[in-house]
């Protein structure tokens, strides 16, 4: 897996740590993530900064915020993340392409799309496949691909389905829930994500992860990544009030 944000090629290789034992083993799993409307250049500074500090396996930010992200954590092991149709997957698929490509031009090794929520409740789930594959296939060999599922809008059924449609297209993961919608991480549905999908694909727990133990619970029922924005506070194995 590439160590430095902004290459051209990034090769995916299927990957994670033992289950954490204690707070501090957490960090290898968190994605640590500033996704508000909101948030400044300079806190996307201090997210990068805490990330090389604490070790965190990557950051995930918006798109407009992908090329400062690159420039704080150049020279560092932390992948950096875009989030792409993001928060409701409700655009045309080439739109999603073309904010992948750009994602990825800016050094995003990492894109975490929502797929399109209203194809699935619908059962169309061969064009899901084809929205999932447009983002895959524009940023193949530089980028991996999350396919976020919104899991608190779907069925049991309907989370299966989607699972296994996103490995069809060729992604690389799937993820729980945006932290923007209904619902949050279970995991249940993790389980079920995990059952669903090829050994080749991993799952990316994200959206209400409180606490150490429950994303030690969420990792040990299949889940390689655990998206948070607070992810120095479980570390500490404190509690937030809030969190992504």
């Amino acid at each position: 897996m590439t160590t430095n944000p902004g290459t051209t090629r990034h090769t995916f290789q299927r990957w994670a740590p033992p289950p954490p034992k204690a707070p501090a083993e957490l960090a290898a799993f968190i994605d640590h993530t500033l996704l508000k409307p909101e948030a400044t250049k300079a806190q996307i500074e201090t997210l990068c900064r805490e990330a090389i500090d604490n070790q965190f396996y990557a950051v995930c930010v918006n798109g407009a915020h992908v090329a400062s992200a690159r420039d704080f954590l150049r020279g560092s092991k932390v992948q950096l993340a875009s989030v792409i149709g993001f928060p409701l997957g409700a655009m045309a698929h080439r739109a999603k392409a073309f904010e992948a490509e750009l994602a990825a031009r800016d050094g995003a090794t990492e894109i975490d799309m929502v797929m399109r929520i209203d194809l699935a409740k619908s059962g169309e789930f061969t064009g899901v496949r084809d929205d999932i594959r447009a983002v895959v296939d524009a940023v193949r060999d530089q980028s991996i691909v999350k396919v976020i599922l919104e899991t608190g809008l779907l069925t049991l059924e309907e989370i299966a389905r989607a699972s296994r449609a996103a490995d069809e297209a060729g992604a690389h993961f799937v993820k729980t829930c945006t932290g923007f919608s209904t619902g949050s991480a279970t995991v249940e549905h993790v389980a079920l994500m995990k059952e669903s999908i090829s050994e080749r694909m991993q799952v990316k727990a994200s959206g209400g992860v409180r606490s150490f133990e429950q994303a030690r619970s969420l990792i040990l029922a299949g889940a390689d990544r655990i998206g948070t924005s607070s992810g120095v506070t479980l570390i500490k194995g404190a509690s937030p009030t809030a969190g992504y």
